[in-house]
């Protein structure tokens, strides 16, 4: 019934779902710029992260978004968090700026409701709790290298900010939970060909945590990115969907399009 309820009061909004852009590189960033402004004027889009590491690129790329969008909503990934020597900042203030620049663009980035619907953005980053790390991991995974958090500050406690941050309110009756982040709320929701308890880059994929603030919120869907895995699956009533864009050269794990979301 929440769903009829919510078409007769809003019959032409659409949900989309996207995350991993990554519009350093040119191919992606082509793609961003050719999105036909008529055709979303009227239509949400969630983007799980991972637009850009370079902040100006980022910027324009959400200006960008914002104009072919009716409401688009964000949260960054990790690579929007990196930083580089001379730029003056560490990964803390970046995310700042960067909820700055959000701010500028008409990018929603906390919970809001629309209709029936209340779309809530997730923050969050990976605190091992999914496993620990190999120190061939360690060596070979750009963040510890390109994120630079305060002085004594673990990755644990940078999940635990992130977390703090959430608004995490069950849902009423008749309304339509529908939640995102670009980490990883739990471990299963990777496609069914991958061992979730072998594969290499599960340390870095998500928190428990987060996992257990999608619980309380009961999303009918809960969209992530970050792995490029692209996927589906159905969990205790939620769907998780990873829709990524990813590098130019995933064109077998992605889809290179927009996911619209049936509601």
């Amino acid at each position: 019934m929440a769903n009829r309820l919510y078409w007769i009061y809003q019959p032409l909004m659409r949900f989309f779902a996207l995350s991993d852009l990554h519009v350093d590189y040119p191919e992606n960033e082509a793609w961003v710029r050719a999105l036909p402004k008529k055709d979303y004027q009227e239509d949400v889009l969630i983007l799980a992260g991972d637009l850009s590491s370079d902040i100006h690129r980022m910027e324009d790329c959400l200006n960008r978004i914002r104009e072919v969008f009716g409401q688009v909503f964000f949260v960054p990934g990790n690579h929007d968090l990196w930083v580089r020597r001379g730029e003056g900042m560490d990964s803390l203030l970046k995310f700042e700026r960067i909820q700055e620049i959000c701010g500028r663009a008409g990018v929603t980035t906390h919970a809001t409701r629309i209709g029936l619907v209340r779309v809530v953005p997730l923050l969050s980053w990976y605190d091992f709790s999914f496993g620990q790390p190999s120190q061939d991991l360690r060596t070979r995974w750009a963040d510890f290298r390109m994120c630079t958090w305060p002085a004594g500050m673990e990755l644990e406690e940078v999940a635990s900010f992130f977390h703090v941050l959430n608004t995490v309110i069950p849902p009423v009756p008749g309304e339509i939970v529908l939640s995102f982040s670009h980490f990883l709320p739990r471990k299963d929701i990777l496609p069914e060909r991958v061992n979730a308890e072998e594969y290499f880059l599960m340390p870095v994929l998500g928190s428990v945590e987060l996992g257990k603030q999608v619980d309380l919120l009961k999303p009918l869907y809960h969209i992530f990115g970050h792995s490029h895995l692209n996927s589906a699956r159905l969990v205790n009533g939620t769907s998780y969907i990873n829709n990524a864009f990813g590098y130019p050269s995933e064109v077998k794990i992605t889809r290179k399009k927009l996911v619209e979301l049936p509601m």
